[in-house]
């Protein structure tokens, strides 16, 4: 496909929120305004986290914002084989392995602690010859965006699949974000591509998608820039193309500082239309934190693509502050 594509890909493990509503407003007008195509992806084989409902919300919110698209929406779950058919290549590579450890058992052995990093560095225990901690000579290797068989099962007997890491660096530039150097090997080793589920773990499920629907810009929050790295080396093993361009834009973080979530308070796009809320005034206050303007004022999604510009996105992250949430509320 000749026409450069991007896509939307919400989750449907819960609500939009106004941090979510922010980013996909992003892609949306960054796509209307180069002339990409634009596809609709519903991200749902997270198995029992995904939400009844959670889909047709996520469709219905981003029809309400003014967000529309040319493809979709595309279901994950709806055929499970180009996944079967990555991991049995890789299989086939002897680049995974099975792992039946568990996460009790991954965090007993951390040499630092975790914190609030939900990603634990996985130290290698079921990989073949245990204890290497990767192969090649670390040396780095730019093999990013931006810079340049069937019928196997995806889980067998309760174990996971884990991919061979090598210890060498990932560098790829970042659209906005500039040039990027990311050490899969020390931050999460060897990781996970298909679950004991028996499903294609994130990092392999994306990867097969957008190289089958032809993406070519992903524009997506900038804390998925460690995942960039892992889905980086997928391309490169898989030998898949085209190899997108990426745009990490920063998060919306809460008065504490930490990324919007539930401990926030109720920020869900379905709680303030229920509200009341006007979707021209949700668009307003995205296009303050965007740079469209310095001021709160209500305004059209056709007016937020022709005031936005990527280079006059703030490089750094967003508050969402209770007075913000006071003029959400005022009309």
């Amino acid at each position: 496909m000749d026409t450069p594509t991007t896509r939307l890909a919400p989750s449907p493990t819960g609500a939009m929120h106004l941090g979510n509503a922010r980013t996909f407003l992003i892609n949306w007008a960054i796509a209307r305004g180069q002339g990409h195509r634009l596809l609709l992806r519903i991200e749902d084989l997270d198995g029992p986290r995904v939400k009844e409902g959670a889909s047709e919300q996520a469709i219905e919110d981003l029809r309400w914002l003014g967000i529309d698209w040319e493809g979709g929406p595309l279901y994950q779950r709806s055929d499970l084989a180009p996944y079967r058919d990555a991991l049995a290549r890789l299989k086939q590579q002897g680049l995974v392995y099975p792992c039946t450890c568990t996460r009790s058992e991954v965090v007993a052995v951390q040499s630092a602690p975790h914190g609030d990093d939900h990603e634990l560095r996985y130290p290698g225990t079921c990989r073949p010859g245990a204890g290497v901690s990767g192969t090649g000579g670390g040396g780095a290797r730019g093999i990013g965006g931006g810079g340049g068989g069937g019928g196997v099962a995806l889980a067998t007997d309760a174990a996971a699949w884990r991919v061979v890491v090598p210890d060498e660096v990932v560098q790829f530039t970042d659209q906005l974000c500039g040039p990027q150097r990311v050490d899969v090997q020390q931050q999460v080793g060897d990781f996970v591509v298909a679950t004991k589920a028996g499903l294609p773990a994130y990092q392999l499920a994306v990867v097969v998608d957008d190289a089958r629907q032809g993406v070519t810009e992903v524009i997506r929050g900038d804390d998925l820039i460690r995942s960039t790295g892992r889905q980086l080396w997928l391309y490169r093993m898989l030998d898949l193309t085209p190899v997108p361009q990426y745009i990490h834009v920063p998060l919306v973080l809460g008065p504490d500082g930490r990324r919007l979530a539930k401990r926030h308070g109720d920020t869900k796009l379905a709680t303030y239309r229920q509200q009341g809320v006007r979707s021209e005034r949700v668009i307003g206050l995205i296009a303050r934190w965007c740079g469209v303007v310095d001021h709160n004022e209500p305004m059209g999604a056709s007016e937020f693509l022709n005031g936005f510009a990527l280079t006059g996105l703030p490089r750094g992250p967003v508050t969402f502050t209770q007075k913000d949430h006071a003029w959400l509320l005022q009309g």
